[in-house]
């Protein structure tokens, strides 16, 4: 009686087919692009599919989930930022790989899809075609020059202008480090890169955050694809969603242009303003002198009253291999 369940363990072992992906490798979080290419073929099948610079009927953003499944989120008009906006037609597609070809079924069962020689070939409802080429779309202000006047705090070299700086490959990691220097006004430049962890959903994927003045946070997330919420990539945590989800697929260099205007305070240190703050996220307006009130992100370093003072840079730690280059500030007198 005590060997029987052993034997049948051990049988159904043997019986269950071996399958190379173990639970390690879900959790995988892969921070090199090369190296997920080699490793996971679908890694070159998710991303941007449409017409660069041009209006198109429609374009798509494929995402990886993993094992050979995939979304294809099919926007009216184009890409976010080139044809398609909040407002106009979004309908997910489901894929997958069968026979080694990646193919898409419309939720309605009227559209199909199949990607083959570097594109996705649409069959939409009332039997039109279309052929959307794979686009890797760059940020505009990518390897912007630090101005006359900005103070840099990273750019490569060192990890000196941080607390708890870490440095690398050349790239500052996300492991909570706070600016050493502080500041009121100023215009703010930084390029990150989100892992690609298809597996992972929300808030697991790939998740920081830059926060302004130690207290309000513009997350950073693989939220490729989404709807664009205020916690995921290009809102601020908590108070706004983007106006338009403007994140790049996972292991694109993307950047944040940010100015900031500090809360004012009278001759006698009471507040009379709260800070303001507008933001682009690749090249793209997605806040515009937007309030930022008490309500300071949650994993904010600094609480507390606010006070007539200047506040640091802080890149949060959220155990995700983010990394951030050519990071600087110019400060608004």
């Amino acid at each position: 009686m005590k060997v029987l369940p052993f034997v049948i363990c051990v049988f159904a072992f043997v019986m269950i087919p071996f399958s190379p992906l173990l639970a390690a490798d879900k959790n995988r979080a892969w921070s090199d692009p090369d190296v997920a290419a080699k490793e996971d073929p679908d890694f070159l099948v998710q991303g941007e599919y449409g017409v660069e610079g041009a209006r198109a009927v429609v374009g798509v953003q494929v995402v990886a989930l993993g094992g050979g499944s995939f979304d294809a989120y099919v926007l009216e008009g184009g890409l976010p930022g080139a044809g398609w906006e909040n407002g106009k037609k979004r309908v997910v597609w489901k894929g997958a790989r069968k026979d080694g070809t990646v193919v898409f079924a419309s939720p309605d069962g009227k559209g199909s899809g199949e990607i083959r020689d570097g594109a996705l070939h649409l069959a939409l409802e009332g039997e039109t075609k279309i052929a959307l080429p794979r686009l890797e779309r760059k940020s505009p202000t990518l390897g912007a020059t630090p101005p006359k006047g900005a103070v840099v705090l990273f750019d490569g070299s060192s990890a000196d202008q941080w607390e708890k700086g870490k440095v690398e490959n050349g790239l500052l990691a996300a492991t909570g480090c706070i600016s050493k220097p502080k500041f009121r006004d100023y215009t703010f430049h930084a390029e990150f890169r989100t892992p690609y962890k298809p597996f992972a959903r929300g808030q697991g994927r790939g998740n920081s955050g830059i926060y302004y003045g130690g207290r309000w946070e513009t997350q950073v997330l693989d939220s490729f694809g989404l709807d664009g919420k205020q916690n995921e990539c290009g809102g601020i945590y908590s108070i706004a969603p983007p106006r338009l989800n403007m994140c790049l697929p996972p292991l694109t260099w993307q950047t944040y242009d940010v100015e900031f205007k500090a809360a004012r305070f009278d001759a006698g240190g009471g507040r009379i303003a709260w800070p303001r703050i507008t933001v682009k996220l690749n090249g793209v307006l997605i806040h515009e002198n937007l309030e930022l009130g008490k309500h300071y992100t949650t994993a904010a370093p600094l609480t507390g009253d606010l006070k007539d003072e200047p506040g640091p840079i802080y890149l949060q730690a959220h155990g995700n291999p983010v990394f951030f280059r050519n990071i600087w500030v110019l400060p608004v007198q």
